[in-house]
């Protein structure tokens, strides 16, 4: 057997400093992340649990500028579309945000599950295959916190056209788009998400119903 760390009291409340300081990033700095920060938060994302030892994340990074184009002309049509569907103070609102990082960001991820992967050999999936994807999302916020750690910021860019994307990406048939994130230097730190700040919704309280 390992022994433990110990977690003691000052970690837990820089533990809880950290999942309060992560934010959804939507205004970076230009300036590039270096390779081996970049490989650090992937490699603890790496670290995260998945249903049976499956490890089923795939990361993809877009570096190419035409791919990169594309991705950012898949959100604009969906943002235009998006505006739409709301009455027309609510959709002026909606314009007003701003609900991606895509231009200014250093580093974009793709993250896919490999829905046809033999690891774990199906345990724990037979009756709730999405456990899968439930499984990257983990991984995602993982990275999310790892990133964090470092001064970084992470936006999950959500506005997009998932089969555009993975066949701008040509990854292979079974890797299904679970989330598309902006990575780098935030432009300015905040406490409080911005979706509240810019008065779209507040955070509510904690929800827990008991049977």
């Amino acid at each position: 057997m390992s022994a433990p760390p110990t977690f003691d009291e000052a970690f837990r409340r820089s533990l809880r400093d950290l999942f309060a300081w992560r934010r959804d990033v939507r205004r970076f700095r230009t300036d590039p992340v270096p390779e081996a920060t970049l490989r650090a938060c992937l490699d603890e994302a790496h670290l995260s649990p998945s249903v049976g030892n499956s490890q089923p994340w795939r990361f993809v990074r877009v570096a190419d500028p035409e791919r990169r184009a594309g991705v950012a002309a898949s959100f604009a049509r969906c943002n235009s579309d998006a505006a739409l569907g709301y009455a027309p103070e609510r959709a002026a609102r909606y314009r007003a945000l701003k609900l991606a990082g895509l231009r200014e960001a250093p580093v974009h991820l793709a993250v896919f599950c490999d829905a046809d992967t033999e690891a774990g050999h199906g345990l724990g999936r037979a009756t709730m295959p999405e456990m899968l994807r439930y499984s990257v999302v983990g991984a995602v916020q993982t990275l999310w916190l790892a990133a964090r750690a470092r001064g970084l910021g992470v936006g999950w860019v959500s506005i997009l056209e998932p089969e555009a994307v993975t066949a701008l990406l040509d990854v292979p048939a079974s890797w299904h788009l679970v989330a598309y994130l902006c990575l780098g230097w935030p432009v300015e730190e905040h406490a409080d998400p911005e979706l509240a700040r810019h008065g779209w919704q507040a955070r509510g309280p904690l929800d827990l119903t008991e049977r």
